[in-house]
């Protein structure tokens, strides 16, 4: 086992989104170190907001379900997100969905000047915190912790208020037939009425979300003006965006943001 810290940051975070618990003596057995090492690194982990120390442990921070997510495809989220994020300019007033891959849009904003966000995404928070030039607006409503995002008529209600340059929407799946989906009929309802106060729509998804359709229909590919995402897109979707008129954008490749005729 490599003595880094960023290496038993990793097996940390396997152990909690395996188990959804982690005791000190059992990782210290596990990472090869004294318990001293294990506890600081649970003290490192919690002052990243990604744990709650417990007595003899750690708790992961979020839903079990939004940890796993944060787990998944990272890389291919993290630059997804930046990708987006390039499509902000100063002085941009932009919605933002709930979302794994959404949030880490405001962590990649660092150096743009004032930036106002209207959002239901509480993660999101977890990184435009650390930025004073943004401005966050936190619609109201009920707290879904498996979404880390508010929903519900208080939240659909608040965003009648708002009219912006882009809504950047996160997806839970696409298929042919019913465009971009959510799991559930309160998201999609919130995300279509984010889609419907912008100048411009923005879908931010990775590849593997594709032909995986979710429950509840969003939008038609017709009414979204951008996809971001990874290389891996299929060529039956690209032809499919492509006839719907949608902009495809490759995160990762510098100037592959051509639009589609």
């Amino acid at each position: 086992m490599s003595s880094t810290f960023s290496a038993r940051r990793e097996v940390i975070l396997e152990v909690l989104a395996e188990d959804s618990s982690v005791g000190v003596s059992a990782l210290a057995k596990r990472l090869g170190v004294t318990m001293v090492t294990a506890r600081a690194d649970l003290a490192a982990l919690e002052e990243e907001g990604v744990l709650v120390r417990t007595h003899g442990g750690a708790l992961p921070a979020f839903h079990p379900k939004i940890f796993a997510r944060t787990r998944e495809e990272k890389e291919h989220k993290a630059s997804i997100a930046k990708a987006a994020a390039a499509e902000i300019q100063n002085g941009d007033t932009v919605i933002i969905s709930a979302g794994t891959t959404t949030a880490l849009i405001a962590k990649y904003l660092l150096g743009k000047r004032d930036i106002h966000i209207v959002t239901n995404n509480t993660l999101l928070l977890t990184y435009a915190r650390m930025n004073p030039q943004l401005r966050v607006t936190l619609v109201g409503g009920e707290f879904r912790s498996s979404e880390e995002g508010l929903v519900g008529p208080m939240a659909l209600a608040a965003l009648d208020q708002f009219h912006v340059s882009k809504t950047f929407i996160g997806i839970d799946g696409a298929s042919v037939k019913q465009g971009f989906t959510a799991h559930f009929l309160e998201s999609a309802d919130l995300v279509r009425k984010m889609a419907e106060q912008a100048d411009e729509v923005i879908a931010v998804s990775a590849s593997s979300k594709f032909g995986k359709p979710g429950f509840a229909r969003i939008l038609p590919f017709e009414e979204v003006d951008t996809l971001i995402t990874d290389a891996q897109l299929s060529s039956e979707f690209k032809e499919i965006l492509t006839h719907a008129d949608v902009r495809i954008v490759k995160s990762g490749v510098e100037k592959q943001a051509v639009r589609n005729t």
